[in-house]
């Protein structure tokens, strides 16, 4: 909070909206806010405790970053990707991710190798200090220090991926292999193996990629949604 907003104990609005997009973003990353599930706006102002205003932008930002999807005369939805969609993102994270895992092996500094593991085990074992966010896959993208991989995966079309990467992770079998399959890479990295490193990290994104195929519906058909416009 700057003076100003001490002064007179308001919040700018665009403060406001920033916060109000961070709930609404921090819904949809727990899935309470589903892919294909409505966002309602006048539930989310209530919720809140806000005017609509605030939550129209913020659901406009959400359309502008494809994490919400708003066809005319039909209602706003967390965005639900087909089979085919999910396919060809994983895919796409496949050769980027693995390409900035031989990177970051022949790039990071130890001290930044030795820090990152030690993020893993805190995350893992759940000793994260509170509002902090630990993401591996983020970290090693950015330690490739190509920056057309990093705009790649790590602007907009990180929520998206986030989405799904979470819907891979969120059975605990997943978690755990998730986590296993991390320390292997991060093993090739610390051995500056970036052909190794490369080839585990792929192998990571395909395996993810399959479970979250297994995991998520399909999105729902034309004729639901033709039947809604007519209801609507």
């Amino acid at each position: 909070m700057d003076l100003q907003e001490a002064a007179t104990g308001e919040r700018r609005p665009e403060t406001l909206g920033e916060e109000i997009f961070g709930r609404i973003l921090d819904l949809i990353y727990s899935a309470e806010l589903a892919p294909g599930m409505v966002v309602n706006e006048s539930v989310l102002a209530t919720r809140f405790g806000v005017s609509r205003g605030p939550v129209r932008e913020a659901i406009r930002r959400l359309q502008g970053i494809q994490l919400v999807s708003r066809e005319p005369f039909l209602r706003a939805r967390v965005v639900s990707l087909s089979s085919e969609a999910i396919l060809e993102l994983f895919q796409m994270r496949e050769a980027l991710e693995g390409y900035a895992c031989r990177l970051a092996a022949q790039r990071m500094s130890e001290a930044e190798i030795d820090a990152l593991i030690a993020d893993l085990e805190a995350a893992h074992s759940g000793r994260q200090p509170e509002g902090v966010r630990f993401d591996f896959h983020e970290r090693v993208v950015r330690a490739s220090g190509n920056s057309r991989i990093i705009d790649s995966l790590c602007g907009d079309l990180y929520h998206l991926l986030r989405i799904y990467r979470r819907i891979s992770g969120a059975v605990p079998e997943r978690k755990e292999l998730a986590f296993t399959e991390h320390w292997q890479i991060l093993r090739a990295i610390k051995m500056r193996d970036g052909a190794l490193a490369e080839s585990l990290m792929r192998s990571h994104v395909e395996r993810a990629g399959r479970h979250v195929l297994a995991q998520v519906p399909e999105t729902p058909s034309l004729a639901a949604a033709d039947a809604e416009k007519r209801a609507s």
